[in-house]
C-alpha cells in the first residue's frame, strides 16, 4: 500500500523536470517585489522562511536559539497592504498570543483582516538542522505551502541564504529575495577585506585566507612583521558570525620573539605554541575545537584595533531587485563578551560625528556588491577610535566585516517602520514618522536575567501595560518586544525602545528593565 507521503514524493520528479533554473526564477523578482516603504494594493504572496542556516554547532552556544525564528515576525508588516498574503513557516508552532501581538501592532488595518491573509505552517521538528533543510525533507509540507499561495505572484524571503535556501526556492518554484549562495564569499572575513580594498575603505592590516594551523602561524607572523608595534591580533574563522569564531592573540606576552628581537622562524614557532592560549569569546571554546574548523572554513589573522575610547558603528543597506542600492540605517552597536566582540544590542542612529561618513562608505560597498550580483540586505561593521580632544574627537574609522544577511539590527528598524509608518532619510541619517517627527531607538536581543524565567508573554504585557511603557501610537514612543518565546524557559527577551531622542530611548529601555526587575524581585 502506498502511503500519502510516498505519493507526494512520487509526484516530485515530473515537477522537477519542468521547473525553471534559479536564475530564471530570480528574473521574476522585479515584478513580484515591492518595498515595504510603499502602500501597495497589488495582489502579492510572500513565503517567509526564517531559517538560521549557519554553523549549527556555533548556534547552539546561543541560549534560546530555537526561538530565533521569531525574529522575522516583523515581516508581518507587509500585511498592512490589503492584498498581500503571507506564509510564515517555522520549525515548531508559534504560540497564538505571540502572533496576535504582532498583528495588533499593525497600524491602519484591523488585525482580523491581516490574520485572514496569514498562513502559519510548521515542520514540528526541533532538531539541530536549518529550517530550510527540514522543509526539503517534507514534500507534503512543501505542497501545503504551494497550495497557500499564487505561484505567479509569490516570492520567498529568508534570514540568510545558502544552498538550502536556493534548493528550497527551486523546489517551491519561487524566486528568492536573497543573495545567490554562489556569492557568499563576499560576506566572509576574507571576502570582506577584498571588497574593502576594491572600494578604498580603510581596514586593519591582515592576512590572506589559509586552511591549516602551520600556514596560519606563518601569515600571523607576516602581519606582525608589517607592524611590529601591534599589541594584539584577532584570529578569525572565515565564516564566523556575531563575534563567535573570533579569538584574541596577545602579542605582548611574546615580546621575546617580536620583530627585531628574533628571526621569522622563531616567531612562527612561538605563535604556533601561543595559539593554544588564545582568548575566546565563549568560555567553553578550546583551541582544539576551534582549530578543527580551520581546514573546513579557513581562517585569517587581523590586527586588533586598539583605542581607549572605541565605538562599534555599523551601516545597513540593501540592493533591490531593481538594482538600486539603498542605505537603510546606521547603528552604534553594544558589544560584550571577554574581549567585547559579541553583539548584544544597538542604538539608532549612529553618532552624528561619523554617521554620514559610514553611510557614504556603506553606499560604495553596496555598489561594489551590486556589481558582483549581490541582492537584498547587507551590513558593514566598523570600529571607530576617538583621536584628539575628548570633547570634540576626530574618529578613525576601520571597516571590519560585511554581513550578507538580515542581522541583529534588521528587526528593530522593521519594528519602528511597522509602528510609525515612517521612513529613513539618507540625507541626514535620521528616521521620520508619518507625521515627520524624528524618532530614535535602543534595542537588544539579550535582555536576560535568571529571575525572568517563568514569565509568560501575557505576564510581560501585564507588567509593561501597568507601567504605561508599551508603544503608544498617539505619542509614537514606547517599547515593543520580540523573542518572547525565549522568556519563560531562558529568562530572555528582545526589545526595541523608541523615543524622541537617544537619551529618551535609553530612558524607556531602563524603565522597562526596572519594571521587570521590580516585578520579579
Amino acid at each position: 500500500m502506498v502511503t500519502a507521503n510516498e505519493a507526494a514524493m512520487a509526484t516530485e520528479p515530473a515537477r522537477l523536470q519542468a521547473r525553471p533554473s534559479f536564475q530564471q526564477l530570480q528574473q521574476t523578482l522585479r515584478d513580484r517585489w515591492c518595498s515595504t516603504d510603499e502602500f501597495d494594493t497589488q495582489e502579492r504572496h510572500v513565503v517567509v522562511v526564517p531559517s538560521l542556516s549557519l554553523d549549527q554547532e556555533e548556534l547552539q552556544k546561543i541560549e534560546g536559539v530555537n526561538h530565533y525564528e521569531e525574529r522575522l515576525l516583523f515581516s508581518l508588516i507587509r500585511l498592512r497592504n490589503p492584498n498581500t498574503h503571507l506564509v510564515y513557516v517555522t520549525s515548531q508552532p508559534l504560540h497564538p498570543s505571540i502572533v496576535d501581538y504582532y498583528l495588533e501592532l499593525l497600524p491602519g488595518i484591523p488585525s482580523s483582516h491581516a490574520r485572514d491573509r496569514l498562513t502559519l505552517l510548521s515542520a514540528y521538528d526541533s532538531s539541530g538542522k536549518p529550517l530550510s533543510q527540514k522543509l526539503l525533507e517534507r514534500p507534503r509540507l512543501l505542497n501545503r505551502i504551494r497550495k497557500a499561495i499564487n505561484p505567479d505572484r509569490a516570492y520567498m524571503t529568508c534570514y540568510n541564504s545558502t544552498v538550502w535556501e536556493r534548493d528550497l526556492s527551486l523546489a517551491l518554484g519561487l524566486p528568492l529575495l536573497a543573495l545567490d549562495p554562489d556569492l557568499l564569499h563576499w560576506g566572509t572575513k576574507s571576502g570582506s577585506r577584498e571588497i574593502f580594498r576594491r572600494c578604498g575603505i580603510p581596514h586593519p592590516i591582515g592576512s590572506e585566507l589559509v586552511f591549516d594551523e602551520s600556514s596560519l602561524a606563518q601569515v600571523t607572523a607576516e602581519v606582525w612583521e608589517q607592524d611590529p608595534n601591534l599589541k594584539r591580533m584577532v584570529i578569525k574563522l572565515n565564516e564566523g558570525f556575531s563575534g563567535e569564531g573570533n579569538a584574541i592573540l596577545d602579542l605582548r606576552e611574546l615580546s621575546a620573539v617580536a620583530p627585531g628581537s628574533a628571526g621569522h622562524g622563531d616567531r612562527v614557532r612561538a605563535l604556533t605554541a601561543a595559539f593554544h592560549t588564545l582568548s575566546f569569546q565563549s568560555g567553553i571554546e578550546t583551541w582544539e575545537h576551534f582549530s578543527a574548523k580551520i581546514p573546513v572554513l579557513g581562517a585569517i589573522a587581523e590586527a586588533f584595533v586598539e583605542g581607549d575610547h572605541k565605538e562599534s558603528p555599523s551601516v545597513q543597506g540593501r540592493i533591490t531587485p531593481l538594482g538600486k542600492v539603498e542605505i537603510l540605517s546606521t547603528h552604534d552597536q553594544e558589544l560584550g563578551g571577554p574581549d567585547g566582540q559579541i553583539f548584544l544590542g544597538c542604538s539608532f542612529p549612529a553618532r552624528p560625528d561619523y554617521r554620514l561618513e559610514i553611510q557614504d562608505m556603506g553606499q560604495r560597498i553596496g555598489e561594489e556588491l551590486a556589481r558582483q550580483g549581490a541582492l537584498e540586505r547587507y551590513g558593514v561593521d566598523f570600529i571607530a577610535v576617538a583621536k584628539g580632544d575628548p570633547k570634540a574627537p576626530q574618529w578613525d574609522l576601520q571597516a571590519i566585516e560585511i554581513n550578507l544577511r538580515k542581522g541583529g539590527t534588521t528587526h528593530p528598524l522593521m519594528a519602528m517602520k511597522m509602528l510609525t509608518e515612517g521612513r529613513f532619510h539618507q540625507a541626514d541619517g535620521l528616521f521620520y514618522t508619518k507625521q515627520e517627527q524624528v524618532r530614535y531607538y535602543r534595542a537588544s536581543d539579550n535582555l536576560q536575567k535568571p529571575q525572568y524565567r517563568g514569565l509568560l508573554p501575557s505576564d510581560l504585557m501585564d507588567i509593561i501595560v501597568a507601567k504605561q511603557l508599551h508603544f503608544n501610537s498617539i505619542s509614537g514612543v514606547g517599547a515593543t518586544f520580540h523573542l518572547m518565546g525565549c522568556l519563560s524557559e531562558y529568562g530572555k527577551v528582545g526589545l526595541t525602545c523608541i523615543g524622541t531622542s537617544p537619551n529618551h530611548a535609553r530612558e524607556i529601555y531602563d524603565q522597562v528593565v526596572a519594571a521587570l526587575d521590580e516585578s520579579t524581585a
